[in-house]
Formats: C-alpha cells, structure tokens, sequence
C-alpha cells in the first residue's frame, strides 16, 4: 500500500524532468523565500502568527515553518514526493481560503499563494516523477 502511493508512477523521460522542474522550482523558492525566513524569526512571528485552526499562534507557525522548509526539501528530493506536495497543498490553500480569504488582488492579495496551491496541487496528483528519491526508494523495475 505504501509503496503504490508513493510509487513515482511510469512517466516518460520528459515528463520526468518536467516535474524536477516543477519540483525544484517550487520547493527552493517556497523553502528559501518563505519557510527560511519564518524560521529565523520564529520568536518575533510566533506572538501574533495567524492561527486558524485555534491551536496557538506559535503552534501555528511551527506547522507553517515545517511545511514551507521540511515538506519543501521533500518535495525538491522527491522524498515522499506526494507527502510533501499534500502539506504544501494545505499550508498554501489555508493561506489562500482563511488568511487572504480567497482574494487574487488589492492590499491582502492571495495570489502567490494561489498560485502554489495550483504547483503544489499538480505534483499530489502526478507524483514526483522517476527522477526522484521516491524512484530509489519505491519504484519498481529499472
């Protein structure tokens, strides 16, 4: 069971590397622009971080802290590829729906977030692809 969910899938060469694309791309940048930063000033953010689901504002930031670093190097390895991408799949569509409230404009815009939840939503569902830690670790044949 575990090795078919996180089974890279049979994806043609370019589609592989379509996806490390995709991968790198949005891992590096969500990991190096966002989850570093709220890393480093966890003390400063934790007092006031949003907290949506009334679990303590600094429980919150350390939710968002391990998805936007820890499940954002996954997803850039392609370690547990469809794991990573469903954390980060969440963390941005509750940035996007509960924090922006769903706005694409104006001074609470959502629309980075959106537009990783979209990223993100895309490597849930194709998986990592067979250039991944995923194809070592579960593939199946070559």
């Amino acid at each position: 069971m575990i090795k078919k969910l996180f089974a890279p899938g049979n994806d043609s060469l370019p589609a592989s590397l379509a996806l490390l694309a995709l991968r790198l791309w949005l891992g590096l940048t969500m990991m190096l622009n966002h989850g570093l930063d709220k890393w480093r000033h966890f003390g400063a953010m934790s007092q006031n971080f949003f907290d949506p689901f009334h679990i303590g504002a600094a429980a919150s930031l350390g939710l968002v802290v391990f998805a936007e670093v820890g499940a954002a190097a996954m997803l850039a390895a392609g370690l547990l590829g469809r794991l990573a991408a469903f954390i980060l799949a969440f963390d941005m569509g509750t940035a996007f729906f509960l924090f922006h409230k769903r706005a694409l404009g104006g001074p609470m815009s959502g629309e980075l977030a959106f537009i990783y939840l979209g990223g993100f939503v895309t490597l849930l569902l194709a998986g990592p692809g067979k250039v991944s830690l995923d194809k070592i670790i579960f593939g199946k044949g070559k």
